[in-house]
């Protein structure tokens, strides 16, 4: 598939593993695949994300220009511009449908992340700390 398609929603929904991840960000459509085991918010994030339309989570997040830098390199094609609007239109009520508070999963997933950073920089200070000693 070649940058500047169009890709159908049922497309990218098909695209939902480890091994082969696709999501919609801005009408945008990209391939997570290689990126999964970089990301620094660890694999689940993006898997909870895999085959939808994670723009409101991408931006929820607040993700940093480095991060958004290297978008371009995940890129495989547009979201069909007849599907875009009904993509995101249609996640709130499934959201809605699966959880019981339409924000729930956003603040699962960022509360999961900063928990994460937080543990990361204090093993990072412990090891700093014991190399000094």
């Amino acid at each position: 598939m070649s940058t500047g398609e169009y890709i159908s929603l049922a497309d990218v929904q098909s695209h939902n593993s480890k091994e082969d991840l696709y999501m919609v960000i801005d009408g945008k459509v990209y391939d997570c695949t290689k990126f999964i085991d970089e990301h620094p918010g660890g694999e689940e994030v993006l898997l909870d994300c895999g085959g939808t339309d994670a723009t409101d989570a991408f931006e929820d997040v607040g993700h940093s220009d480095d991060a958004r830098s290297l978008l371009p390199n995940m890129l495989v094609g547009e979201l069909d511009p007849a599907e875009a609007a009904s993509s995101s239109k249609s996640k709130p009520n499934t959201t809605t449908a699966s959880s019981s508070g339409s924000s729930s999963p956003n603040f699962v997933t960022i509360a999961g992340f900063v928990i994460m950073a937080v543990a990361g920089y204090i093993a990072y200070l412990q090891t700093v700390a014991a190399k000094s000693e």
